[in-house]
């Protein structure tokens, strides 16, 4: 990287730094003019020097040259004007320059601005674009909040600086230049006196400011620090609460917070006494100025239209002068921290930017043997893990790795992978080096997957799909505005030196994949979800997720037939119990008492229980039907219930997970209420106190929480309240409810609420693993899997995954692997949470049915499970770091050695 900020910023902006540094020149010329201009009025119009006699008119704009050799030239007579029309017209042309000025320092401003965001910019996507080049190991050394905090913090000044690095000190200096000139032009004196004060200030004050600096490069390093150890508090808060070591972590982080407090306060202290120094060595000038420029006044050696334009002068040079200061602290402040940047981001072994070069071209098949030569490599420590290991492994061939935890195999693995690089010896395929190799070969058909994952935040279809997303495939056609922005966004990104790469584009190779094109790129991942035993969990995330209906019209037009295939499955099974459909005649006693009474559901957040049961619509509907008493008393006893059963529990126990109306931080409340209101009625409850119980019956479902509250009385009530309610419902109401239609597609449902149009009976213990099987077979049965899939790859995974399990983040991982076919398979001990009997599963479905479907990669396996290893062409047994048996499984059984002790 370029160590001199400064040369960084002339080498990529020259050309627009040359064009606002001939504005700014330009702008010199009316800005000088606006102070002689006062000096003309004072003393011409207003003192009426010209204009001795009441006739007397003066020449306005007379503009002539004396040019050599042609002589004088006269391009405008000018205009005769008398006192008073001299002096609107010198004020109107004051106004004018004024106006003139500021139009020069809005252009200026706005161009320095767009100019630095475009350094800005630039600067942030070359230190991204060298963080994608960062060798594997040094990840190790870094932390990620620092990283992160450096991009998108620590650079933001360099941006800002950029438009100031060389207008600024020209702009500022012409202005403080031209006042001093102009003063000195008025008079000689006052003018030394001014230039005396002004090389004070320009000695001192940066002086005094060095120790700005380097307290400011002090804060910059602990915040980066404190930012760094607020990231590790994030990622190890499981170990921090397992260790009981958190208030360890609040004495670091309040040391830490003391050395910022003491360094960012003696940096005011500084800040403010040089702010101080400053402000009195500007205020004394004025004092010498009026002082002494009277003094000369009052002897008739300044008149005082002189004395008048040196002041106002005088007024437009502290402002540059302060300003040039703050420039040439900011330069340095700047340059400290770019230095910073350059260090952190100034690696050994950085990645050749064309072993990343985009390519849209499909990568070629590695047709040659991978070959691995005297490989050796060292931890972190210096100790060996791999010593001069040499194997080579052919297209189509499967090689189990066997061998204690770190015995050598997994770092092999991690070497043929990319995911480490070796001290010494190498890899390679046709005698090219695989680390010199391009991405867009090794990353498209060389596979690599462990038990460590990552999963970025987005759906899981997007992090399916990623490893194959290498290129831009598809040419987004834009229109009208669209179009514009595109070509401005596209111009911009030019000029910040960044690729012209369109987000926008489908960047997913379904060739790649096996597949077409996105409409069929299912059928490919099917197998491979199923050979990792995730669909079923995908499954079930498609029926418990709320569908788009615009997205997945396919399927939500058909939800009448669903529902009636369902009905028809369960009545030829005589298991038609199993599920009680919604009738708007009847209660359904396996729904809550709130969906009995809405018939729908609520379109949350929009609306909620404890909204609703406080809603003026719905009070006034239980008063009219006498349903507030009675439904205020089962919240009563409902209440009463789960105090007395839950009141001695911990907040954590399973048991509050039966408790779909009441968490274990309500259980104080409600004990609270309780006590003020027992032996009193309904009336002496306030409103807010009703909705509370009320909001409890909402949840309440009999054959769930048995508490005996629903008698036939109540339920045939809430089904005429029912009737009701819909007939008058207000608007806002209407707007936040959907009502259950046995003809329509319900969108806040799940969907797997809309495909039973009623509730699981909850006598039935194994009742919904019986109906999950009886859906997926129905969804295969009418040709709908595809758009289950698809609604159950639309799960948003969250950060890092962290929404999955560990097992399914690690069966995801394979999948992700898979999905790109490649020539290469690493996998590197990949699903150790499994047990073994799921391993065995996984690694059968791989290596037979996938791996016989046209399609026969390498597949070079580091096992968990030892036993596996005769589903593998070959076996490498590590110890120690070294390589010690090679050979079928069959025959290393023969030798009697250390494979044969493994699988004791």
């Amino acid at each position: 990287m370029e160590k001199s900020l400064a040369r960084y910023i002339w080498k990529n902006t020259r050309l627009e730094q040359v064009w606002i540094l001939l504005v700014v020149f330009a702008s010199m010329i009316p800005y000088f003019l606006s102070f002689d201009l006062p000096k003309q009025i004072v003393n011409g119009p207003i003192q009426g020097k010209g204009f001795e006699r009441p006739d007397a008119t003066q020449t306005f704009m007379h503009i002539a040259y004396d040019l050599p050799l042609i002589g004088h030239v006269e391009i405008f007579r000018g205009l005769e004007l008398d006192r008073l029309e001299m002096l609107i017209a010198l004020s109107l042309v004051f106004l004018g320059l004024v106006v003139l000025n500021g139009l020069f320092k809005l252009y200026i401003n706005t161009y320095k601005g767009r100019l630095g965001e475009r350094m800005l910019r630039r600067i942030r996507f070359e230190l991204i674009d060298r963080v994608l080049r960062f060798p594997p190991d040094h990840f190790k050394r870094v932390k990620a909040a620092e990283i992160a905090t450096m991009i998108k913090d620590e650079v933001e000044p360099m941006g800002g600086f950029t438009g100031d690095a060389f207008v600024q000190p020209a702009l500022l200096g012409g202005q403080a230049l031209t006042a001093l000139i102009f003063i000195i032009m008025q008079n000689f004196w006052l003018g030394m006196i001014a230039a005396a004060i002004v090389a004070v200030q320009a000695i001192i004050i940066p002086r005094m400011r060095k120790r700005l600096i380097e307290l400011g490069r002090q804060r910059q390093l602990t915040a980066r620090e404190l930012s760094g150890r607020v990231g590790e508090i994030v990622d190890g808060i499981g170990t921090i609460h397992g260790n009981d070591t958190s208030n360890l972590e609040r004495a670091d982080i309040v040391q830490r917070l003391g050395l910022i407090f003491s360094i960012r306060y003696d940096l005011y202290q500084w800040k403010f006494m040089v702010k101080f120094i400053n402000n009195f060595l500007a205020q004394v000038t004025p004092f010498l100025f009026y002082s002494i420029g009277g003094y000369l006044a009052l002897k008739g050696r300044l008149d005082i239209g002189q004395l008048v334009a040196v002041i106002n002068a005088y007024k437009d040079l502290p402002g540059p002068l302060k300003d040039l200061i703050d420039w040439d602290q900011s330069r340095q402040d700047v340059q400290v921290k770019y230095n910073q940047v350059v260090e952190q981001f100034s690696v050994d072994r950085l990645l050749d930017p064309q072993v990343q070069a985009l390519s849209t071209e499909p990568a070629e098949r590695l047709a040659h043997a991978l070959v691995a030569t005297n490989l050796t490599i060292s931890d972190d420590s210096g100790a060996r893990v791999l010593d001069r290991v040499s194997v080579e492994i052919h297209p189509g061939e499967t090689v189990a790795i066997v061998g204690p935890a770190g015995s050598g195999g997994e770092y092999l693995a991690e070497a043929l992978g990319r995911a480490t690089w070796p001290d010494s010896g190498r890899v390679t395929i046709d005698g090219r080096d695989l680390l010199s190799l391009p991405e867009a070969t090794t990353g498209r058909r060389i596979a690599y997957a462990s038990s460590e994952t990552y999963f970025f935040h987005g759906t899981l279809r997007d992090n399916l799909l990623y490893s194959l997303k290498h290129a831009p495939l598809t040419a987004v056609e834009y229109e009208g505005e669209e179009a514009t922005n595109y070509r401005w966004s596209m111009m911009e990104a030019r000029r910040a030196g960044n690729p012209e790469l369109d987000l926008n584009s489908d960047w997913v190779d379904y060739a790649a994949a096996g597949a077409s094109g996105p409409h069929d790129i299912y059928k490919v991942l099917r197998p491979v979800l199923d050979a990792v035993l995730i669909s079923q969990d995908i499954f079930d995330m498609a029926l418990r997720s709320n569908v788009e209906t615009a997205a997945h019209e396919d399927l939500t037009s058909r939800i009448v037939e669903l529902r009636q295939a369902l009905r028809l499955k369960l009545k030829e099974e005589e298991i038609e119990e199993l599920v009680v459909p919604f009738e708007f005649t009847a209660y359904n006693q396996q729904a809550t008492v709130g969906e009995n009474l809405l018939f729908g559901t609520l379109k949350r957040p929009l609306m909620t229980n404890s909204k609703l049961a406080a809603h003026p619509y719905f009070r006034s509907l239980f008063s009219t039907t006498g349903l507030n008493t009675e439904l205020y008393a089962m919240g009563i006893e409902i209440a009463e219930n789960a105090v007395e059963l839950f009141n001695d529990l911990p907040p954590d126990h399973p048991f509050f997970q039966q408790l779909t109306f009441m968490t274990a931080e309500d259980i104080p409340t409600y004990q609270a209420l309780l006590q003020k209101l027992s032996g009193r009625g309904f009336d002496a409850a306030t409103p807010e106190e009703r909705s509370s119980f009320i909001r409890l019956s909402f949840s309440y479902i009999e054959p769930r929480h048995r508490f005996g509250l629903l008698t036939s009385a109540l339920m045939d009530k809430i089904v005429k309240a029912r009737t009701e309610f819909h007939r008058n419902i207000p608007a806002d109401l209407n707007a936040a409810i959907e009502r259950y239609d046995p003809e329509r597609f319900t969108n806040s449902a799940t969907l797997m609420d809309n495909v039973l149009f009623g509730r699981i009976a909850h006598q039935q213990a194994d009742a919904p693993e019986r109906i999950h099987v009886i859906m997926r077979a129905l969804f295969e049965q009418l040709r709908l899997e595809d758009s289950v899939l698809s609604i159950g790859l639309d799960f948003d995974v969250g950060s890092g995954g962290k929404r999955l399990t560990s097992m399914q983040r690690q069966k995801l991982n394979m999948a992700r692997v898979l999905v790109k076919r490649a020539d290469y398979i690493i996998f590197n001990r990949p699903v150790p949470a499994l047990d073994h009997r799921m391993q065995d599963q996984i690694a059968r479905a791989i290596l037979t049915d996938l791996h016989e479907e046209g399609h026969s990669p390498a597949i070079i396996w580091v096992l968990s499970n030892a036993s596996l290893a005769e589903l593998f062409d070959r076996v490498l047994v590590f110890d120690r770091g070294s390589l010690v048996e090679s050979g079928t499984s069959t025959d290393l059984l023969e030798k009697n050695g250390m494979f044969k002790e493994l699988l004791s």
